[in-house]
């Protein structure tokens, strides 16, 4: 099914408000703003006989910015999570010896990603084992894979690559 025109502007513009009320409570100003607040509210109080009505209006109002906060924070954690995952994806996707079955394993059950949680501690396991990190870690498998690379993508210069390896 199709969105509206009107869904598409609602979503964009909650998108657009999101994002700015999110870099702005995040911001200096903005718990400069807060920490302000609470001040005025607390030298405030023997005007108004530190009465219940003195403390509901702090109380209500920080009530109602942290239950509007918590759904802030959720949107942006999901935005977030999700470029980070498209990221990996793609890291995945461009890597030759990469298997392509770890990209969206977000999506597996809690079971599935202890299993493949146990097969990389193996690999760890087995990794810790090499007395040196330079035999697998060094300058010489660095510039094997990138000559690899380079070969299958043809797109990279060449010469860049050559001229930057001259220089060292």
């Amino acid at each position: 099914m199709a969105k509206s025109k009107n869904d598409t502007k609602r979503n964009n513009f909650f998108e657009k408000f999101a994002n700015v009320a999110t870099k702005f409570t995040g911001s200096s100003v903005a718990f400069i703003a807060a920490t302000a607040i609470v001040v005025i509210w607390a030298v405030t109080g023997p005007l108004f006989n530190y009465s219940e009505t003195w403390q509901l209006v702090i109380n209500t109002g920080t009530t109602i910015i942290t239950f509007l906060m918590v759904f802030l924070i959720q949107k942006a954690q999901n935005k977030d999570g999700k470029a980070i995952q498209l990221k990996l994806n793609e890291l995945i996707a461009a890597q030759q010896g990469a298997s392509n079955r770890m990209v969206d394993i977000e999506d597996l059950s809690e079971k599935e990603l202890d299993q493949l949680h146990k097969f990389y501690v193996t690999i760890a396991t087995l990794a810790k084992k090499e007395a040196d990190i330079h035999c697998s870690h060094s300058i010489d498998v660095a510039e094997a894979l990138n000559e690899s690379k380079l070969k299958l993508n043809k797109h990279f210069k060449h010469h860049d690559n050559e001229s930057a390896r001259s220089k060292s």
